[in-house]
């Protein structure tokens, strides 16, 4: 097959993916949006790369507007038109989407149903749901009415797919709430590329050259937007503050990020250390920096989200602590790894006394650390998962082929 895997975010699972299905004999070709700004998956050329395998960057040169909606819709409708000329140029058999706003996905997927190509939507989020919460709360009436129209968008277009990939079972009933024939709904968890995250010692490269050698540390990577919530690690910072070997690393971009510099410089907390994200060849180093590995995801968001994060804290081998609800997939995750504590969001005290319980247990983290790379090395398995989502995309062309453009 000629497959295009698109995926806005440019993570690193699906990167990884989509070499492996190259080295399988289809012609892949991979695309990303470089200015979104997150942690970034290898998504420059390796020479161990297939030669079926392309990567490229679709940029409108400037920053994606995350928080600042008429820029954001320019900016989406910019990017799809980018996206989908380069698609016409390759000639796709399918598509495989992921983690794409919905104007954007809109225009994707109308260009591939004329085209007749085959339309597989690979579900991290229900970026609807989100959308009906935050604009409801913040502009009553108004932002509800928005939210709806989001809700019937995100639905239309689940419902025009091909095949849907949910990563997890508790997307299935808001999918048969919108109406997606069951048929077509797959679930596939997600993973991380367990052979580019082999552990590392605390004491590398990276951790000296950013003075955290011979520090405990409490470290969060990631996104902290409008699902997390940073007061969290402030907190925890604000706690720990006297304790001089001690540091709380959060690597992020963006306005929790910024929320944190702010609180951080009123309250001279030197212990609160704050960096951009990193390059991704220094992911191994800089997880195994962490003697704690940190994952927050807000209660509301717990229906329609799982951070994924959680999966390379995994393969890292370094004790978890997930403030996540619990009936979240992420915190049941860390549950059955049996490398990590799951506490409640809300619960910001017992946050910090399970951080501080963890940095003090040196023999605890060690067994914690020790499960989480079991699980990992037992269930990330990227043959397993590539014949998985092979058998979706080849059913989702078959399907198309049989139904014809629309």
């Amino acid at each position: 097959m000629r497959i295009a895997v698109h995926d806005h975010s440019g993570h690193h699972f699906q990167a990884s993916l989509s070499r492996e299905l190259a080295r399988r004999g289809h012609e892949v070709l991979h695309l990303h949006n470089p200015d979104f700004i997150t942690g970034k998956g290898r998504l420059e050329p390796h020479p161990d790369d297939p030669l079926t395998f392309t990567a490229q960057a679709i940029s409108v040169g400037r920053d994606f507007p995350k928080y600042s909606a008429s820029v954001r819709l320019w900016n989406e409708r910019r990017y799809a038109n980018l996206l989908v000329a380069r698609l016409r140029e390759f000639g796709p058999d399918v598509v495989l989407s992921s983690n794409t706003f919905l104007v954007a996905q809109r225009r994707l997927w109308s260009a591939c149903g004329r085209a007749g190509v085959a339309r597989v939507f690979w579900l991290q989020d229900f970026y609807s749901l989100g959308i009906v919460q935050v604009l409801g709360q913040r502009f009553g009436r108004v932002g509800a009415a928005v939210g709806a129209g989001s809700r019937l968008l995100e639905g239309r277009l689940l419902r025009a797919s091909d095949a849907v990939v949910a990563i997890s079972e508790d997307f299935v009933p808001t999918l048969a709430s919108f109406r997606v024939p069951p048929e077509r709904v797959h679930v596939i968890e997600n993973w991380a590329p367990l052979e580019e995250l082999p552990t590392r010692p605390h004491d590398n490269d990276w951790s000296r050259a950013k003075g955290l050698s011979g520090k405990r540390v409490v470290l969060y990577a990631g996104t902290l937007g409008l699902k997390h919530d940073p007061g969290m690690l402030l907190e925890l910072a604000t706690a720990a503050q006297h304790d001089h070997g001690i540091r709380i690393v959060v690597i992020s971009q963006g306005p929790g990020r910024d929320w944190l510099e702010e609180k951080s410089r009123r309250q001279g907390l030197g212990n609160l250390v704050l960096l951009d994200y990193q390059p991704y060849e220094a992911l191994p180093d800089v997880l195994a920096t962490g003697d704690v590995l940190v994952s927050l995801l807000e209660p509301e968001a717990g229906r329609f989200s799982v951070p994924s994060k959680i999966l390379s804290y995994l393969c890292a081998g370094r004790p978890q602590l997930a403030a996540i609800p619990a009936e979240n997939l992420g915190a049941r995750t860390v549950s059955r790894s049996g490398g990590g504590i799951v506490v409640d969001p809300r619960d910001r005290r017992g946050f910090v006394d399970a951080a501080l319980r963890l940095l003090e247990d040196d023999e605890l983290r060690r067994q914690l650390g020790e499960r989480a790379r079991r699980f990992a090395e037992e269930r990330f398995s990227i043959e397993g998962v590539t014949s998985r989502f092979e058998a979706v995309l080849a059913g989702a062309v078959g399907a198309r082929r049989s139904r014809g453009p629309r």
